[in-house]
């Protein structure tokens, strides 16, 4: 018994000092679905979650769907109730990989990874493959990307009276600033 209780606080600590876990809480994704000649149609996220794991390349990123922030109340009321149904859905969740990561070729340099992953909107599930720049600076690392959403694709239904307004490829930018924790 207390061989075995030995054994798991130096697997614990183990982990705890040999875990190359990078993070945020403070992550920013930002949409853009403006069409030219209309309302633009953007929000902002400041409060997204991502963790980079830099001993596997893993990349996963959370956001609430209300903390997405828009310049007229209104946008941001149909945009939570109507379209993405924040109540019903309350999280976008991202879960992938970096492809060929190593961390020792980080630099304040932009490096560019591919990024592949399954992207969770509205409570539907897609693959998504985009690509990743990292820069290292201080200790810190900064993501960021862009990917490219059909809101068809994630079960989004735009009515028809707001069809033309509302761009079919929605711009997901993200830019996170990771640090150890």
């Amino acid at each position: 018994m207390k061989k075995g209780i030995i054994l798991g606080i130096w697997f614990l600590l183990g982990n705890i000092v040999f875990s190359q876990k990078m993070m945020t809480r403070t992550g920013e994704i930002k949409f853009e679905a403006s069409m030219p000649a209309f309302e633009e149609i953007a929000g902002t996220n400041s409060a997204v979650s991502c963790i980079l794991d830099e001993s596997t390349g893993d990349f996963v990123a959370l956001a609430l769907v209300k903390a997405f922030k828009f310049k007229s109340h209104l946008m941001e009321e149909h945009f939570n109730e109507n379209y993405l149904e924040s109540s019903k859905f309350p999280k976008a969740t991202f879960k992938g990989k970096i492809a060929n990561f190593d961390a020792k070729k980080l630099s304040s340099k932009k490096t560019e990874f591919d990024l592949e992953g399954d992207l969770t909107i509205h409570g539907v599930s897609k693959k998504v493959k985009t690509k990743l720049t990292l820069v290292l600076n201080e200790g810190k690392i900064t993501a960021t990307s862009l990917i490219l959403v059909k809101s068809q694709d994630y079960n989004i239904e735009i009515p028809s009276l707001v069809k033309g307004k509302i761009a079919e490829n929605v711009k997901v930018f993200i830019n996170f600033i990771l640090a150890t924790n």
